[in-house]
């Protein structure tokens, strides 16, 4: 991608509507990028090189790590937003309140695209729910506005630059087919920590699911009182072909569309029937 010297982008993505007071034109697709690991992960850092060249990237992320914090807003208490010396910009709060002040203030432009990661760590089946990745990416697209959470499936950044490959191909080929800017989203994409060419093909995947959580971990602080630890993550429970599990299993990309509504549709008809009667005991009514 080309820029000229007025800074419009040859051959990228046409927006809709003005930014930064401009008026419509063929500009540089805009990227916001937020993590959960913190602006100094270098999953955020490695996420930034590979967008860099592809969009105009505003990096906005906590300042410690806010791992499973999900979707959490600070509002007890005031945040800050520093410029860090490598250009980021950093929040004392969470991930969530990281794009939601980018979208409510902060920016003077409406990114394109809401990317969070690259985690350290996978974020598949029932750690979505907990997922600050996560969090941060549903953030941006319950402003409307398309996001996709990028996790490595193990720990420690093996492999980082393979992943950071596949993540720009996939932000390149959704562009070029006009599928950003447009009509949100939200997906969760789990890379296994693999070289670039034993990655396998990318899968679409349902979640999967893990058993309850395993015990918490009780401590002695040096004053004898006790402390608590939450405990590892539970094991793998179903892992079944066509879920994220498996296919991270078999080398390949696994991509989950989301969605923010957590209304259990299929109950709905069981509970009205159980309602009715709480009807006669309390003052309830069916919508």
């Amino acid at each position: 991608m080309k820029l000229t010297k007025r800074g419009i982008a040859v051959g990228a993505t046409t927006i809709r509507g003005p930014y930064n007071g401009l008026p419509p034109a063929r500009m540089t697709m805009k990227i916001l990028i937020s993590n959960d690991d913190g602006y100094l992960a270098p999953g955020l850092m490695a996420l930034y090189e590979a967008l860099k060249d592809v969009a105009d990237v505003e990096v906005i992320a906590p300042e410690q790590n806010n791992s499973a914090k999900s979707n959490a807003l600070t509002l007890h208490s005031p945040l800050s937003v520093t410029r860090a010396s490598n250009g980021f910009r950093y929040v004392n709060g969470t991930p969530a309140d990281c794009v939601h002040i980018a979208l409510t203030g902060l920016l003077d432009y409406r990114p394109d695209l809401v990317v969070s990661g690259i985690n350290n760590g996978a974020n598949m089946g029932d750690d979505t729910i907990y997922s600050g990745t996560v969090g941060a990416a549903m953030e941006g697209y319950l402003f409307g506005i398309p996001a996709i959470a990028f996790s490595q499936v193990e720990r420690d950044w093996h492999h980082l630059d393979a992943a950071t490959r596949k993540v720009r191909e996939l932000v390149q080929s959704m562009a070029q087919q006009q599928l950003i800017g447009h009509t949100p989203f939200l997906l969760n994409v789990n890379i296994p920590n693999l070289p670039y060419e034993q990655i396998g093909t990318m899968k679409l995947c349902r979640l999967g699911k893990r058993h309850a959580a395993e015990k918490v971990i009780q401590q002695k602080n040096p004053r004898g009182e006790t402390m608590y630890w939450i405990g590892a993550a539970g094991p793998v429970k179903d892992d079944a072909d066509g879920t994220d599990f498996h296919a991270t299993a078999m080398g390949h990309m696994a991509m989950t569309p989301l969605k923010a509504d957590l209304t259990d549709f299929d109950k709905l008809g069981d509970w009205a029937q159980k309602a009715a009667g709480l009807i006669t005991t309390s003052k309830f009514s069916i919508a």
